[in-house]
């Protein structure tokens, strides 16, 4: 199969979609499939990558480290044709994901897309939410997802947010896999683990809280330095390390120091992609208080690597999350502290034939294969309601003949 994806994120700008899309052209080709990257041009980019075609783009608003694509319609289009693509499949509503659904449609090829994003959680950013609202995110949503052939949803929120809309069109719940080989807890020697808890100043009875994500206001990592005082009423010897860089580390910063806890709190910044699973592995628990989450492959990573999560749930993560050697969900904010005390006390053990089973669910394998499928039946679903187009066509152009030869005979 020869697919294009359209998207307005990819390498090396770094993101969970960037690593979803990267991943998944990666898997696909090594299943012998054909993988086209239409993406945006990007300053650190190389001048040459195989199968990624860059289209001219600035800088999105209020997301200066994000880009969007603003022209080039007819060379995709022409390097579509070319290559004979028989699917695309977008991953974003602008730019390239526009381009992507009319190139399609000039082709007469499927369309797939991947709703990655809940924008309403992200509205504050543009104009402090003056400008766009809620019911224009519903609105174009439902415009763009109604005339694709059909969505990916990585959780079932994103397919009851989109019903909500008024989304019609076939959608189906594939969360995105991850590399679990990545994150073996045999990459990481116990020697490597003691070495990076020292250098963050901990001894080897302190306990790691670990925040691994994009710092910005959305991933309400403001929460977790807020109940830090109360957490270390209870457990003193607690330390939270966040990781990763963002637009709202200052703030953050700053709201440590308010609360008093900013020698428990260690801003350590982007850290290098193989030593991820090194932060993971050494962490006692991932700690999350996102309510902005689609899906969110940092949950899968600290599950691969092990490591169990006290995290925000919804109806995603209630899943995920289904047996207390894995972890615990909480409902709000205020019942973080309790959660992780109550967890803590009652310190389950790991189980390793479910987390082995876990395992699996999240691979890349077991999404792949499960793509792949829904590739096959929104092929077969448009080359059905293509057809019936036709026949639609044909009887109305019929009526029409049978009309104007009634006419003729009443006034002839």
């Amino acid at each position: 199969m020869k697919i294009g994806f359209f998207t307005d994120t990819y390498f090396p700008q770094v993101s969970g979609i960037a690593t979803s899309i990267k991943t998944l052209k990666d898997e696909l080709i090594k299943l012998g499939h054909e993988v086209i990257i239409f993406t945006t041009t990007d300053p650190n980019a190389p001048d040459y990558e195989e199968g990624i075609i860059r289209m001219p783009s600035v800088p999105f608003v209020s997301f200066k480290d994000r880009r969007i694509v603003v022209r080039g319609m007819w060379d995709a289009y022409m390097i579509a044709k070319y290559f004979e693509l028989d699917l695309i499949h977008t991953h974003t509503e602008f730019g390239a994901g526009f381009l992507g659904k009319v190139v399609g449609k000039r082709l007469h090829i499927p369309v797939v897309h991947t709703y990655h994003t809940m924008y309403e959680d992200y509205l504050h950013y543009i104009a402090r939410g003056k400008v766009v609202r809620p019911s224009h995110v519903k609105i174009y949503s439902r415009i763009f997802a109604n005339h694709t052939t059909g969505v990916v949803c990585p959780s079932e929120r994103v397919i009851r947010t989109l019903k909500g809309y008024g989304v019609v069109s076939p959608m189906r719940v594939i969360p995105t896999g991850i590399k679990t080989k990545k994150f073996e807890s045999t990459i990481n020697t116990p020697t490597e683990i003691a070495q990076l808890r020292s250098s963050l100043g901990m001894f080897e009875d302190d306990i790691f809280l670990l925040s691994l994500s994009r710092v910005s206001y959305e991933k309400n990592i403001q929460a977790l330095v807020q109940k830090m005082p109360d957490i270390l009423q209870a457990k003193p010897n607690v330390y939270l390390v966040i990781v990763g860089k963002g637009p709202y580390e200052e703030e953050l910063k700053q709201l440590a120091f308010d609360k008093g806890v900013r020698e428990k709190t260690i801003f350590v910044g982007e850290v290098p992609n193989d030593r991820v699973a090194l932060y993971y592995q050494a962490a006692d628990y991932f700690v999350c208080t996102s309510t902005s989450e689609s899906q969110g492959l940092t949950y899968l990573e600290a599950l691969a690597s092990g490591t169990q999560l006290v995290v925000e749930g919804n109806d995603y993560l209630d899943q995920l999350i289904d047996d207390p050697s894995l972890g615990l969900t909480f409902p709000t904010d205020d019942d973080f502290v309790p959660a992780l005390l109550s967890y803590m006390a009652e310190n389950p053990a790991k189980n390793p034939k479910i987390l082995a089973k876990k395992k699996y669910e999240i691979s890349v394998e077991h999404f792949v294969k499960s793509i792949l499928s829904f590739y096959n039946e929104m092929i077969n679903y448009y080359e059905k309601t293509q057809e019936q187009e036709v026949k639609t066509e044909v009887n109305v152009d019929d009526k029409t003949k049978k009309h104007k030869r009634l006419f003729r005979g009443i006034f002839h």
